[in-house]
């Protein structure tokens, strides 16, 4: 199996093949879905003792499984929160495969490691974060969060230990009411409550709602608050959220930060989609007060045209985070020097770990910052053109303005079973992927764009089959 033979030659010639054939689409096929039985029908068994070869499973995947795989990059996939990984991006994805890179530790990955924290402090200077800020790039989202609540829990802890200081019953943190799901699994895995403050028509946590909720939760706790944030029944931290899934809403960040400063409370933005959009000069002001968070994620693989699955995640201070999650602990590992190198095993949940920051690294250094800023205006322009487009067509009615790349709209007169009919249709006619959304207990339609290949023409060529 481990040998590079007549047979690995011709694989390795077929692969390239396939990926420069399904780089050069332009656009993209749609593709859909299929039921287990028609897969397990259509691409037989594929596991056996003897192998079925390489030829032969690339064959399945191509002509089968991939085909049954709705693309995220095609420019009128406008579901969930898609992608648009750059050329240049892909391309390097396959360098780091055939690399065998472990990015765990810098004395095994030294060139790789060093290149991804010069993209992770892209990402910091952007959101104005000081020079020592730093961290790691994780799998997703949901690692990311996870990671910087185990920072932020253990902060805490060690703050009360040195204050000769009681830990309290039960741990908490405080989001607000349209925070991510993934929010929900992080507390699962960390045994926490969360206290999710209701955020009204408008969706955004504010710091006059949050300082509220907190001055709440001290009554309930039996205790006026004064300093630190074992007082507040247990919270250890504030997760803001940064451009919410549902409608792109960002948080109060300056007034969230303002409360927890005076509170003494860690704060962590929950930016995975919307962050992207510090590169963009137009929203900027929305993310006033991101400079001051104690740590905070973005994932590439969403708006920063990177590959699956990537999430940076970044501390203010990542001293506080290595004391949560590093250094790894084994005989075998104590000649990984993570006092005088950056491991990034010790910033994050987990120690196995690909170098998954380099294709944004490569696409950064291809084609430089400038052309992401421009990407990204133009998604958010395309954005601004689809919601004034449903502004003039009377069978349709925006549900909130839009604020960045997120518009959510009803179609007037439609029933719930209505929007599945046409959303279902759109994909089987391989036109567009756009699967309702549910706000208060309504049916409606959503567009996510973050692809700049979507143009205006797309959304109002989708429109038109509302009519």
């Amino acid at each position: 199996m481990h040998q590079f033979d007549a047979e690995t030659a011709a694989l390795l010639r077929a692969v390239v093949d396939f990926a420069g054939v399904r780089l050069g689409f332009d656009p993209v096929p749609l593709d859909g879905s299929a039921t287990p039985a028609e897969l397990s029908a259509r691409a037989g068994r594929t596991i056996t003792a003897d192998g079925i070869g390489g030829l032969r499973a690339l064959e399945t995947f191509d002509e089968v499984l991939s085909r049954a795989c709705i693309s995220a990059d095609h420019p009128r996939n406008l579901a969930f929160i898609p992608a648009a990984p750059t050329r240049s991006s892909v391309l390097f994805d396959l360098v780091v495969g055939a690399s065998s890179i472990y990015g765990g530790s810098w004395m095994e990955g030294a060139g790789a490691v060093h290149v991804e924290n010069e993209t992770l402090r892209w990402l910091a200077d952007l959101a104005g974060l000081p020079a020592a800020a730093g961290g790691v790039f994780v799998p997703g989202g949901t690692v990311g969060n996870l990671s910087a609540l185990v920072a932020a829990r253990e902060a805490v802890r060690a703050r009360l230990t040195a204050q000769g200081r009681p830990m309290p019953a039960r741990w908490r943190f405080v989001c607000g009411a349209e925070a991510h799901s993934s929010l929900y699994q992080a507390a699962m895995v960390l045994d926490a409550d969360i206290a999710a403050v209701p955020t009204g028509e408008q969706g955004r946590l504010t710091g006059p709602l949050l300082d509220a909720a907190l001055d709440d939760l001290a009554r309930q706790g039996g205790s006026v608050g004064q300093g630190g944030s074992a007082e507040y029944d247990g919270v250890f931290a504030v997760v803001a959220t940064a451009g919410t899934t549902q409608f792109g809403i960002v948080d109060d960040l300056r007034g969230i930060v303002d409360v927890c400063r005076e509170r003494g409370l860690w704060v962590h933005a929950d930016g995975a989609y919307g962050l992207a959009a510090l590169a963009a000069p137009s929203v900027r002001p929305l993310f006033d007060g991101i400079a001051d968070v104690d740590s905070f994620i973005v994932d590439p693989h969403k708006w920063l045209f990177a590959p699956f699955d990537a999430c940076a995640l970044i501390y203010r201070d990542p001293a506080l985070a290595r004391a949560a999650h590093g250094p790894q602990r084994a005989g075998y590992l104590d000649v990984l020097d993570s006092a005088a190198n950056w491991n990034p095993s010790d910033y994050a949940i987990g120690l196995s770990r690909r170098a998954r920051g380099l294709p944004l690294w490569f696409s950064l250094a291809t084609h430089g910052t400038r052309a992401y800023t421009e990407a990204i205006e133009t998604t958010l322009a395309t954005t601004r053109a689809a919601a004034a487009q449903i502004a003039t067509r009377p069978e349709l009615e925006l549900v909130r303005p839009t604020e960045l790349s997120v518009v959510v709209f009803r179609r007037l007169g439609w029933s719930d079973a209505d929007y599945h009919r046409w959303s279902g249709g759109l994909l089987r006619e391989g036109f567009a992927f756009v699967p309702p959304t549910r706000h208060d207990g309504e049916t409606v339609a959503r567009f996510a764009v973050i692809n700049p290949r979507t143009t205006p023409a797309d959304i109002e060529a989708i429109l038109d089959t509302m009519a």
